[in-house]
């Protein structure tokens, strides 16, 4: 009988809390830098490599990261979140803006895609920045890499900075 007791709450629990831990478990995190899928779905990479490898990243800064470390891996295809929807699209096939007034993904030059060219276009008169195609994107990106990467570590300095002084 006090097995009894004891053994539908801890069924509830388990389930509960097995439940919970499953649904964390399915937001992908970046190969790189930890961010979470359900935080960056709008800047989401995925890149196929053609021995059926994904590698999964926040942002072209990290799929550049990834693209630059693994040159010996040929690409068979590269999607991206589309800005507006944030469904996944093909790289190549998209709508790039490059710049605008809002701060990119771990980039301070925002490098975006979108599904449709009036998308972009709309995206373009509210936010600035200009037209550019996929290899611009790629471009721009390893060109930013050193300045991109001096502001990453310096605010990633900030943060322990503070965590430090409140304890």
């Amino acid at each position: 009988m006090p097995i009894r007791k004891f053994f539908l709450p801890f069924c509830l629990c388990v389930l509960i809390f097995g439940l919970s831990g499953f649904a964390a478990a399915e937001d992908r995190s970046c190969s790189y830098c930890g961010m979470y899928k359900s935080k960056f779905e709008h800047s989401w990479v995925i890149i196929e490599h053609e021995d059926n490898t994904l590698v999964n990243v926040c942002s072209i800064h990290c799929a550049a990261i990834d693209m630059a470390l693994h040159t010996d891996k040929n690409i068979r295809k590269i999607t991206v979140g589309d800005y507006d929807s944030k469904t996944p699209i093909d790289a190549e096939r998209a709508y790039w803006v490059i710049g605008g007034d809002i701060m990119g993904v771990m980039t301070a030059r925002a490098k975006w895609a979108f599904e449709t060219k009036d998308g972009a276009d709309n995206f373009i008169k509210k936010h600035g920045g200009r037209m550019a195609n996929f290899r611009e994107v790629i471009k721009t990106a390893f060109e930013d890499m050193y300045q991109d990467t001096l502001m990453i570590r310096r605010k990633r300095n900030l943060i322990n900075l503070r965590k430090n002084q409140s304890q």
